[in-house]
């Protein structure tokens, strides 16, 4: 199986960053990108920020463009988002909505029709920038990984469980239940990977028995600042990227790409 992952879209109907990031711009070329690709993904999972501000145009303006796409996609909700209107305007992607017996605000979900079973967890905070999971989604997470413990799996979440060394980012980070995620996810050695965005960045960590990586965001990307005592936290257009997840003989394989257009190929 295949997997391509692209995060951070930002798509923004106004405000005064909107003309120099070309958020939209940027995610066509993504898009125009994997449909290229040979062979070409089964899936693309989206981890995140889909839109600046969680407003309906956004998400109007966005959806147009995933249309685009020659391969089914998966959304998460980051902390730009609303998931009521995520909801409301992906009105036909099932697995947003939420189930007949529950109330619940999360964007949670679990689908089992791929190699690799997809486990998507919300660790937004409403009106909030950094991340947490409380009792509710930790048990969600808990009961769903026991009911398949031998299944390949790919945990999608938003905020990544470990410090980056990037302070403002940590500061924003996964603040709460990260301990307790990592003692969930302890006994379990089919997880594959844990794919995270909200980094802007490449990034991976071991995480109990498996790897979480980050994804570079297709909008632009933070600055690499591991000074301690870092004071503004800055974006910069170094090329957007993503990722392709190739699950070969050994487990998963990551490979990180840049888009637009270089010079080549050239033979050796």
């Amino acid at each position: 199986m295949l997997i391509a992952q692209i995060s951070d879209l930002h798509i923004q109907a106004d405000g005064k960053h909107k003309e120099l990031i070309q958020a939209e711009r940027h995610l066509t070329t993504c898009i125009q990108a994997l449909n290229r690709l040979a062979p070409r993904p089964d899936l693309v999972v989206i981890t995140g920020d889909l839109t600046e501000r969680g407003r309906r145009q956004e998400y109007m303006t966005l959806k147009p463009l995933l249309a685009e796409l020659d391969m089914p996609y998966l959304l998460i909700p980051g902390n730009h988002d609303s998931p009521a209107m995520l909801r409301e305007v992906f009105h036909e992607h099932a697995y947003l909505q939420r189930g007949p017996a529950s109330d619940s605000p999360f964007i949670q979900y679990v689908i089992d029709d791929w190699p690799l079973r997809i486990v998507a967890l919300d660790t937004t905070i409403p009106m909030r920038s950094e991340g947490g999971l409380c009792a509710e989604r930790l048990q969600w997470l808990s009961d769903t990984l026991a009911q398949a413990p031998e299944a390949p799996t790919l945990i999608l979440m938003h905020h990544p469980p470990f410090q980056t060394g990037i302070r403002e980012m940590d500061e924003l980070g996964l603040l709460t239940g990260r301990e307790a995620f990592a003692g969930i996810i302890a006994p379990y050695h089919n997880i594959e990977r844990i794919l995270c965005g909200h980094l802007h960045r490449t990034m991976l960590c071991r995480v109990g028995p498996t790897v979480a990586s980050t994804c570079p965001g297709t909008a632009h990307q933070i600055v690499l600042d591991l000074k301690p005592d870092a004071q503004a936290l800055s974006f910069n257009f170094e090329p957007p990227g993503y990722q392709l997840h190739w699950q070969g003989a050994h487990g998963l394989v990551t490979h990180h790409a840049v888009i637009g257009e270089f010079p080549g190929p050239h033979p050796f």
